[in-house]
């Protein structure tokens, strides 16, 4: 059992071979070699608008089949593909076709030499009631660009003629006047680059710093948009003629080499800065150093005098005398007597007086 996308898939493919082989009978009896086209194969390449997808596909009934249609040559800006956010011009680009395919409207689809794409959508021309060739108009209202993917070819001429006429009228995606088209955007990206560079350095490192990191949002753009301009992989880039997208490269060089020779610039000031802030902590460190030397001087110039050494006085010994000699008392010869004393010469011997 096919799962529902190669279900879909082959469903896809076998309505566009009916188509072919629809066209075929028609362009035979054209040719005289049948008889005269029946209403069943003057309608076989017709188809009923449902719905529109984006600004190059849209859903018909084919055979009474809803059948995804992708407009051959012609490639518009995105609005569903996953990996990439709704792009410039995309919801312009949808209502345009929307304009352009009313639902339930009538078309005529013709097929080039490959009917299906890798995802299963019906490639083909789309012809309004009235024969206007739907591809075409999508390019010249500027909504979507000519695209050459061999060997589907047949309506590139006319869609690449028509998208010229809209680069002459300067409209959709060769306006001047939308912000998000890559032109404006690769101006914006220089002119905030270039206002950067012209205003003068500060001496402040906060400034400087917020300078540096406008300019790596400004450079980062500028990468983006080098890039895409190289690729041309989307409808706005695709849009430019080589000369026009060289002069939009040639912006973005410059803009990157004043914005890289800048960020250079800003860190030789920053470097300048951090010496001079270091030279100014040395100058203070040894003032600092030179004023506390001065106060210890004058602190200690200040000190009250100090007194002369102290010296102490030479020692003398004294000179020795010698004890007088006393003799011993003379005993009492009157025991109890107290009374005063008459000593005979020499002090040997007394008597009561």
């Amino acid at each position: 059992m096919l799962s529902p996308a190669p279900a879909r898939i082959a469903r896809a493919r076998a309505i566009s071979l009916v188509i072919v082989a629809a066209f075929a009978l028609t362009a035979c009896t054209a040719n005289g070699t049948g008889g005269g086209p029946s209403a069943t194969n003057k309608d076989a390449g017709l188809a009923t608008v449902l719905r529109v997808i984006d600004g190059d596909t849209f859903e018909a009934a084919v055979d009474g089949e809803p059948t995804t249609i992708r407009l051959l040559n012609v490639d518009s800006p995105e609005t569903k593909d996953p990996q990439v956010p709704v792009e410039c011009l995309g919801p312009e680009a949808t209502k345009g076709l929307e304009g352009l395919l009313p639902v339930g409207s009538k078309v005529r689809l013709e097929l080039d030499v490959e009917p299906l794409d890798k995802y299963g959508r019906t490639l083909a021309g789309v012809f309004s009631p009235d024969g206007t060739l739907v591809n075409a108009e999508v390019a010249r209202l500027g909504l979507g660009v000519p695209v050459l993917i061999e060997p589907n070819k047949k309506f590139y001429p006319p869609v690449e003629e028509a998208f010229a006429e809209s680069r002459t009228a300067g409209t959709g995606l060769n306006s001047a006047d939308i912000p998000c088209l890559p032109a404006q955007q690769v101006g914006s990206a220089a002119d905030a680059i270039e206002a950067i560079v012209a205003a003068p350095l500060s001496d402040a490192a906060g400034d400087l710093d917020q300078r540096h990191a406008g300019l790596v949002a400004a450079l980062a753009t500028i990468s983006a948009l080098k890039s895409a301009a190289t690729t041309k992989d989307r409808a706005h880039w695709a849009a430019y003629k080589p000369a026009q997208l060289a002069v939009l490269v040639d912006r973005l060089d410059a803009a990157a080499s004043s914005g890289v020779g800048h960020q250079d610039a800003i860190a030789a000031k920053k470097q300048e800065l951090a010496d001079a802030a270091a030279a100014e902590a040395s100058r203070q460190a040894e003032e600092a150093a030179r004023q506390a030397t001065a106060a210890e001087a004058e602190r200690i110039r200040n000190l009250p005098p100090v007194p002369a050494p102290y010296v102490p006085p030479a020692y003398v010994p004294p000179a020795y005398v010698p004890p007088a000699y006393v003799p011993p008392a003379a005993p009492n010869p009157y025991p109890g007597y107290t009374g005063p004393r008459c000593y005979a010469p020499g002090g040997k011997s007394w008597k009561p007086c």
